[in-house]
Formats: C-alpha cells, structure tokens, sequence
C-alpha cells in the first residue's frame, strides 16, 4: 500500500494510531482469525474488538470473510497488505502523454514452465498441476495467475505511438512474487526483467506468499497455495532501469532496439539453487491488486 500527505492517507494513519489496533495486526500477521478468537487474546469484548477491526478494515488495512463452523457463522479477518510505502512530499501531478496496455497474464507468446508449475483463470485450474502441456491450452489466454519453478514468460506488448512521437520512459507494474513448492514466504527467488533481447537488470523477490488469503482470490482457490504478491513498478528512461526506484541497470531507453510495431516482454526465473526460485504472475481476479500487467510508454 502506498501512502503520502495528504488527506486521503490520514485515515490509515489514524487506524494505525492505536495500541489496540496494532495488537490486532500482530496476531493477524501469524494467522486467520475471528472476533471472538481476537478478543479474547486481548481480553476486550467483541464489540469492542469489532470496532477496532471495523476501523482497521475501512483503511484498508484488514478484510474478512464469513465462514459456518459447527452451525456458527464467524466473521473471519486477515491482512490487507504486509507492506507500507510512505512518501514524505506531497505528489504534484504532472502532465505526461502515455499510451496503456493491460496484459492478461495468460497472454504470452512464449513459455518455458518447469514443475512445480501451474495456470488457472478465476473460475478454475487449466489442466492440471505440474504438467507443462497445459501452458499451451487455447483456454490459456483467460489465466488470472500462473506459476513455476524455473523458466520464462514472454509477451508481445503492441507500440500504438506513431512515428513522430518518441519514448521518453516505460512504466510496467504487475503483481509478482516467487514459486516453491506450496507456500514459503522465506524463498528467495532472482527474477530478471528482458525487454526486446535487452536484460534490464535482476529483483529478488523475497518468498512465496501465502499466510494470509489473496484479497482478490476466487473462494474456490485452495488456501495452501500461492495466494499474493509484492506490486512491483518497473521503470526504464533516460538515466536507466528502476525497480521501485531503485537503479538495477545503467540500461537507458536509448539502448533498447524496436521495430516500431511492439516491445517484447520476458520475465525469466532461472535460479536453481536450492531453497530459491521460480515466479507467480498475479492478474485480475487473483492476489492483492486487481489488475493484469500494465505497459506504458511515455512520450513526447
């Protein structure tokens, strides 16, 4: 989640600006749990508890889900998100020409996948696990997430600029974390970033997320897989190759060879090392962001 100065952050900061409430996210970072779980950890009664979660969850911090145990209904509540950005400077909007295209993960035109692996739309499994076969389904173009140990992933972006309008930057955001076997939010996985035969740099994501229930993730998805990502911003201009702002490459745009007619995407995992790799794309319907893999290319 990202946060600023202004006034439409300050309701997460006032969510945060309780002993009660930060009590309430730490036992929510080890595991579901419902009200009455919660209050009596803390020793409060539930409809106070429920206030505070209700706070919680209006700032987007905490979601929940209603689920029947032994003829009980009990309102169940999660994480949100484990990460917060904060900018310390208020965003001054700028005017930039941008064309956008939004990616379906299931879009691509080249795949290695090894096992363990695996693709599904919102509704169910393509195929089934760890077969490498299904990647190339016809019903491969509607996946809203998909995984695997080692490989690569490529996509053709279409270039809808015309002749007289030149890149000045491209943006790509998507919704990415690593691939074991299950879930490990421990496993370290290099992911490298390729744009037309270029390697723009490495980033290493952290684990395989899984401890708490993707907040977009259809309820049929099982619980003891890949359920999110980290939302990652990848960005190339005239002063290199920035993941989050952070510089991975002194690759500029300058150095990155078209044709004019689109851009080529690949997003390799290929560390074998034990206890690392693998990558899970998030598209809509899935993880924590509602969204495909969005390409922008900014110009002027």
């Amino acid at each position: 989640m990202y946060l600023s100065t202004d006034a439409a952050s300050l309701e997460v900061y006032e969510a945060l600006a309780s002993e009660v409430r930060l009590q309430i996210i730490d036992r929510l970072n080890t595991k579901e749990m419902h009200i009455k779980e919660l209050a009596s950890e803390l020793y409060l009664s539930s409809a106070i508890v429920s206030t505070h979660v209700s706070k919680l969850q209006k700032a987007g911090l905490v979601s929940y889900r209603m689920r029947r145990i032994n003829g009980g209904t009990y309102k169940y509540c999660s994480l949100s998100t484990e990460f917060l950005q904060i900018k310390l400077s208020r965003t001054v909007p700028i005017e930039r020409k941008f064309s956008e295209v939004s990616l379906p993960v299931g879009h691509y035109t080249n795949i290695e996948a090894a096992p363990t692996c695996g693709l599904a739309t919102t509704e169910k499994m393509i195929g089934h696990y760890d077969n490498p076969a299904y990647f190339l389904d016809p019903e491969r173009v509607h996946a809203g997430i998909l995984w695997f140990t080692r490989g690569f992933v490529e996509y053709k972006v279409p270039n809808y600029l015309f002749k007289d309008q030149a890149v000045q930057e491209i943006e790509i955001s998507l919704e990415i974390g690593s691939e074991a076997p299950y879930i490990n939010d421990n496993w370290p996985s290099d992911i490298q970033f390729i744009i037309n035969g270029v390697s723009l740099g490495t980033w290493t994501s952290p684990g395989d997320f899984g401890k708490m229930r993707g907040r977009f993730s259809p309820a049929w998805w099982h619980s003891d897989v890949n359920q999110y990502g980290l939302m990652k911003v990848l960005r190339i201009n005239k002063q290199g190759s920035f993941i989050d702002g952070m510089q991975i490459s002194d690759i500029t745009i300058m150095e990155l060879p078209w044709d004019g007619s689109h851009w080529t995407l690949r997003i390799s995992a290929d560390d074998t090392s034990q206890g690392r790799g693998g990558l899970t794309l998030y598209g809509k319907g899935f993880g924590n962001y509602d969204q495909d893999i969005v390409f922008r290319s900014y110009y002027e």
